[in-house]
């Protein structure tokens, strides 16, 4: 009975806390419960999410521009802002799905469990390793399917995929899809507190940490750690479209035959030069 009150009585001070930092207090405490908590994922998901990506493209383009992009191939400003115009029109569905999943836990729908006494801290940390796995498993074949079923991919994924260069993409582009895009590849995380037992707050801090790692891999620097899946294995999946559908790691791709290297696929076109050349 106590994790039962305990759930909604947390989310009830997130929405009093942070929606009484924006919000007059008699105007946020007479909306319906629920209402209070979309309002609260989002407008602070989407100021999270735009203060995140503004911050690291000021840094990467203009503070750090000459050691990350020194033939200054950076996005075009109009790129940038057709980014946040997706993301601004697919942010409701986004809070909208945030929501749901608070919902189901305070219904207690989903396995999540309240307090990591419950379980003890070793357990806790198998049953996020697993939650993040389930979740990379899920999020691959959301992300594959959405490429081979065309008229998935004609009608609502490849509005995200008219960002295909390094001259027309940036962190922006993280959340830059069609809305229902936008609930398909975040659906992977909600699903999988359906399955999997997580710490209800870990869970929540998984979700902001999610959103950091979207506009991590989308902001063209590669960086070199196996199995990690980083920006330059990401953009080579716009290039081809056929490889690298992974979330957070190259296991899936490497797995299931889908994965190409960048590095090797540099090494190929100076190869065909070369060769073109010598003709």
């Amino acid at each position: 009975m106590e994790e039962e009150v305990y759930l909604p009585s947390q989310t009830e001070l997130y929405n009093r806390v942070l929606l009484g930092a924006v919000l007059p207090s008699a105007l946020g405490e007479n909306l319906p419960h629920y209402f209070q908590t979309f309002l609260r994922n989002y407008i602070f998901g989407i100021a999270h999410c735009f203060l995140s990506a503004g911050l690291w493209s000021f840094y990467i383009y203009y503070f750090k521009g000459h050691v990350y992009f020194p033939n200054g191939k950076i996005p075009r400003k109009a790129a940038i802002l057709k980014q946040m115009w997706l993301t601004i029109k697919a942010f409701p569905f986004y809070a909208g799905l945030a929501t749901a999943s608070e919902y189901m836990s305070e219904r207690g729908w989903t396995r999540c469990f309240a307090r990591i006494e419950e379980v003890g801290w070793p357990m806790n940390i198998c049953y996020m390793v697993i939650y993040l796995l389930c979740t990379e498993f899920l999020s691959y074949w959301v992300h594959r399917l959405l490429h081979d079923i065309k008229p998935l991919f004609k009608y609502f994924h490849a509005s995200h995929h008219m960002f295909n260069k390094q001259t027309n993409i940036s962190p922006f582009a993280g959340f830059a899809f069609h809305p229902v895009d936008a609930v398909l590849e975040t659906s992977p995380q909600v699903v999988a507190i359906l399955l999997v037992p997580m710490h209800y707050t870990t869970y929540q801090v998984l979700f902001f940490l999610d959103a950091l790692w979207s506009i991590n891999i989308h902001d063209c620097i590669h960086g070199r750690v196996w199995p990690i899946l980083g920006a330059g294995y990401h953009m080579l999946h716009y290039t081809t479209n056929r490889h690298n559908y992974g979330r957070y790691t190259l296991l899936l791709d490497w797995f299931f035959g889908t994965l190409r290297d960048p590095d090797a696929e540099e090494e190929e076109k100076k190869k065909k030069k070369l060769q073109q050349k010598a003709f």
